[in-house]
């Protein structure tokens, strides 16, 4: 029997994801994304259907690589306009009691200290629901609004991510102690400050001499997602992330992905399944085979093939409007994400893609496959993906604004119960209670473990 399969919701807080073009389906509620009924509505659809969360994308930056023009970006609402995806989750987070929160952000774009507040605030807030997706960012018009004029080389951005981790490490793990507040009225003393510590941070890249400003959150730290599948990427998610989101386009691409992030994890010292990988994919399911071979046929009529090709060029780095439509896809060492081209070109020895075929490929469901049939059918393959690639859930994109999600609740997920390879109830406590039923904070393998109080009041130093 294989492993329990967990679902991952696929969201981000503009009109076209994952899907360009299908905004224009009269089925479609994305154009809905500025009101909040679309997000309480997406949450309690989520939480009936028993996902481990919504993990919500986002980008400070827009989509002009292609044709090195915005013209496409804007004119098919390709993640732009893209709206906050924090503020967001305490109107889910007040409808639901169990529906996990991953959020991106960047690191290059918002310093430690503040990001450090928000963060604990929305675990207060969420009651110990928040999982933080790092990224470092892709997009140089991202950089170039911040007044950068270019971006950080690839690698030199994940060591800055380092330093960028550790001083939160310090202010979530480091600077409070367990037992610093005590809240006595008739005292009149809510936290011991000998108990609470400065972390004096001198770093590379951040000073950061004081406190952190937030009381201890329920998870302290959120549950770390990470989305690098580089090299470098994955050296720094085998010592950060507990949750890892992949997109690969074929089987053999996912199974070379997974099969390096786990050696990664034992080189770091780790257990191999410590961390829960999640693979991106789409589903288009109905009560028949032939019902949901129609219904992905509509869906392909409604994407767009400029709208592909402006993701793909804008997450590649590369600018796709100077090939031909017939020309086979090349790898080409880039500053964006490096590993978008090396899923098509070099994962894969079986298969030579066009520019054609990525843009149909990308313009329903984005980087990741699309499951089409009946809920029998798309169970095998999902019981199958997790079997040949060893991943251990799915980042469900959507193709329609909530329809996709409500046809997974309605027909995937009983049929995953009762082949006994999906929850039933979720576990109590927070977010990574949930996900890896133990404690509500880091284990104490994790790096940012070491930078917890020791019984001397001090922190202690990772090496």
């Amino acid at each position: 029997m294989s492993k329990k399969i967990s679902f991952n919701a696929f969201e981000m807080n503009c009109i076209a994801h994952q899907s360009p073009g299908l905004w224009r389906h009269p089925q479609d509620r994305s154009t809905e994304y500025k009101d909040i009924e679309y997000w309480t509505d997406l949450a309690k659809i989520l939480e009936k259907g028993l996902f481990d969360g919504v993990f919500i994308a986002d980008v400070l930056g827009i989509y002009d690589v292609y044709h090195h023009s915005a013209e496409h970006a804007l004119t098919g609402a390709v993640q732009v306009p893209v709206n906050d995806p924090l503020q967001i989750v305490p109107a889910m987070a007040a409808v639901t009691k169990h529906l996990g929160f991953g959020i991106t952000t960047s690191i290059s774009f918002e310093h430690p200290y503040p990001f450090a507040r928000r963060i604990s605030t929305l675990d207060h807030l969420t009651k110990g629901r928040v999982g933080w997706n790092i990224v470092t960012s892709y997009l140089e018009s991202g950089s170039k609004n911040l007044g950068l004029t270019t971006q950080l080389n690839h690698d030199d951005r994940y060591d800055l991510a380092d330093e960028y981790l550790e001083v939160l490490y310090k202010l979530w793990e480091g600077s409070w102690e367990n037992d610093a507040v005590l809240r006595d009225k008739q005292r009149g003393i809510f936290a011991d400050h000998s108990k609470v510590h400065p972390i004096l941070h001198d770093g590379k890249y951040f000073k950061v001499p004081g406190i952190h400003i937030c009381e201890p959150s329920p998870q302290r730290t959120p549950v770390l997602y990470q989305a690098g599948a580089s090299a470098r990427g994955q050296q720094f998610a085998s010592q950060n992330a507990e949750c890892i989101f992949i997109a690969a386009p074929s089987k053999i691409a996912t199974q070379k992905v997974v099969k390096s992030i786990r050696q990664k994890l034992i080189e770091a010292g780790r257990d191999p399944y410590a961390v829960k990988i999640y693979a991106l994919l789409s589903i288009v399911t109905d009560s028949t085979d032939v019902k949901a071979q129609e219904k992905f046929k509509e869906y392909q009529s409604y994407g767009s093939y400029d709208g592909a090709l402006t993701l793909v060029s804008g997450w590649s780095g590369v600018d796709f409007s100077q090939y031909q439509a017939q020309d086979h896809v090349e790898y080409i060492q880039t500053n964006a994400i490096q590993s978008m081209l090396d899923a098509y070109v070099n994962a894969d020895p079986n298969r030579v893609w066009t520019i054609e075929e990525i843009a149909n490929w990308n313009s329903i469901g984005g980087n990741g496959p699309v499951l089409v049939g009946s809920a029998q059918t798309v169970a095998d393959e999902l019981q199958s993906w997790v079997e040949d690639t060893d991943v251990d859930g799915f980042n469900l994109a959507y193709i329609l604004a909530h329809q996709t999600f409500e046809d997974v609740v309605e027909f995937i997920v009983p049929e995953l119960q009762k082949r006994g390879v999906y929850q039933t109830e979720y576990t109590q406590g927070t977010l990574r209670e949930k996900l890896f039923g133990r404690g509500a904070h880091l284990s104490d393998d994790h790096r940012g473990a070491r930078y917890r109080i020791n019984n001397k009041h001090k922190l202690a130093q990772a090496s």
